[in-house]
Order: structure tokens, then sequence, then C-alpha cells
């Protein structure tokens, strides 16, 4: 499989990484905004400009979009799939729906695939939300998020003007997740459940008090939770904020019986050393996974829903019966 990178942020470089760990992959290069002649890449592999990319789709099996889910892939993956079977890590959960709906329209369109929201969340804990929910339909879910960096919240804050930089912690609340582990079945508000930390730079002469306004009255990001903003300098931000771990639980608590008589839980936890590295890695899987479906003829937008487990394994049939079965 033939895979280039759009954009090379911290996740291209993970995709970058990823892509020497899967012998099935060939990374043909970097597709980038900036001026080629300035990206190093960590390998050594070819760096073009993004307006060049038309060019290279015939050399091209899925392209992978590394861009921000806040004003980035909302305009990309819609165009990008009009020539090439994509890939996007798109994690704003309330405009799934939408991105769907306007990905799907490109890709049916011209005849290519291409799936969205692929990575830990949206992605994995997805499915583990899906197959909890299906095995134990009278039970409730609860997804728990951190302690980590949430690269498309820290991307929303360095959007805002007078932002140099920003690193965004989501705190999952000790006395909720102890409650749902009690097997009780809370009801838990959005503000219940995390508190959310920024830590910010800002710009020379900018006006803080309406970064930390801005910060925490953004919709869909910040205004459901209580929200702590911190002013750094550039030197803090590089000393103490520099690594990007996440991690979280999917934890559903269900009854079983004629009365519901017995409890059962289902978590699912992952703790990440670097959140977009372990996020490439889950768009390298969910790109194999489309390029063999698209080989068989299947176009459109598509979630991690769509995708058979086999799918995503280099292994083949009969080794996944054999050995992790």
């Amino acid at each position: 499989m033939k895979i280039a990178i759009y954009g090379y942020g911290n996740l291209g470089r993970g995709v970058e990484c990823a892509a020497k760990q899967n012998p099935d992959v060939e990374l043909i290069g970097v597709f980038t905004r900036r001026a080629p002649e300035t990206v190093k890449t960590r390998t050594g592999i070819p760096v073009y400009a993004a307006a060049d990319i038309a060019a290279h789709k015939d050399e091209i099996d899925v392209l992978i979009i590394c861009g921000g889910s806040a004003t980035d892939l909302p305009k990309m993956t819609p165009v990008l799939a009009k020539d090439f079977n994509v890939v996007d890590s798109f994690d704003t959960h309330a405009n799934i729906p939408s991105h769907f709906d306007a990905v799907n329209e490109a890709a049916a369109a011209s005849g290519h695939i291409a799936l969205i929201s692929a990575g830990w969340d949206p992605g994995m804990f997805s499915l583990s939300r899906l197959y909890a929910s299906a095995i134990l339909p009278d039970g409730k879910d609860y997804t728990f998020w951190g302690r980590g960096v949430s690269q498309g919240h820290s991307d929303a804050i360095r959007r805002i003007p007078g932002v140099k930089d920003a690193r965004q912690y989501t705190v999952p609340i000790p006395a909720a997740l102890d409650a749902v582990r009690s097997g009780s079945m809370p009801e838990l508000t959005t503000r219940e459940k995390h508190l959310r930390e920024c830590y910010v730079v800002a710009e020379e002469g900018a006006d803080k008090a309406a970064i930390e306004t801005a910060i925490k009255t953004m919709p869909n990001y910040f205004a459901d939770y209580d929200t702590t903003v911190t002013f750094i300098t550039a030197e803090e931000m590089q000393r103490d904020h520099a690594a990007l771990p996440h991690g979280g639980f999917v934890i559903r608590t269900g009854k079983t019986g004629l009365d519901g008589e017995h409890t059962h839980t289902i978590e699912y936890s992952l703790k990440l050393d670097s959140n977009p590295e372990f996020t490439s890695s889950a768009l390298i899987a969910f790109a194999r996974a489309i390029d063999r479906m698209h080989k068989r003829g299947v176009n459109g937008c598509k979630t991690v829903f769509d995708i058979a487990p086999a799918d995503l394994s280099p292994l083949s049939g009969e080794e996944l019966r054999a050995h992790m079965l």
C-alpha cells in the first residue's frame, strides 16, 4: 500500500514513524502548505508542495490527512476525497455527522473511499462503546479522557488571536470515576466528569483577559467544563509541557437476568506516552482497511463502525484464525 502524508505536524511525523513499523506500507512523501525546502522530515522522505498534490494522484493508494479538526479537516477532507482515497482523524464529536455528509458526497461522486474520525477517540473508544452496548443493552456508557494533552483542543486554543502556543490537559474527576466503577450507574453531567487545564503562551502585548474569555466560552470545547487558564512563558512550555501523553477509559455497566439481578462491567483503557504517535498508528491500520475495501469496489465515506476487524490486520485470514481467535 502506497501512502502519503498531507500536513507535517505532530500527527504527520507520527505517521512517518508508524509507516516504518508496517512492512506492507510504502510512504512516498509528505505534502505541506509550507515551502517544501524548509521542511526536514525525520526519515528523509521527499517533501512536496500541497498545491502540487493532484499531479501525484496516480502514485498514492491512500492519503492520510494530518490537519486539525477545528478549521483544517472540514475543508481539506472533502476536497482531497475528490482525487484520493483518504483517512482523517476528525475529532469534534458534535460535528461528525455534518463532516461525514460533506466527505461522503465528495468521495461517492468521485468513486473514492474515505474514512473519517479514525484514532483512539473517536476510533478505538468508539468501537468499545459499540461492542459493550450491544452486549449489555440494559446499561450505561461512560467515557473518561486523560489526564493528558488533547491535540484538537490545544489546536483550537492556538487558533485564537494573540495565542503563540498552548497545551490543554483533560483531567478526569476521581470521584466520578469511582462512582462509575462502583456499578451504581450514576447520572453525571459533563462538568462533573472532567476538568480542563489550559496552559497558554501569549504573544507580546496580547489581551490575556480576552484570550481567557475566548477559551472558556468556546462551544464544543470548553464552554461546558470547569476550565482553568494559566499563562506561562515559552521556556516554561518547552520545559514542562513538551510531551504529548494521553489516555482514558470507556466503561459500560449493565444488568442481566430476568430481574436485572446481576451487574457486569466492561472497561477498556489506554495509557499513551504519545497521543499523536498512537493516533498515527491507528490511521495506518484504517488506511490498510479502506485500501482493501476500495479494491473490492467500495466507495463513499466510512467510519470505524463500517470496517471489518480482519481488514485492519496485515495478517491473512488463516493466520488470524490460528493466532488471534
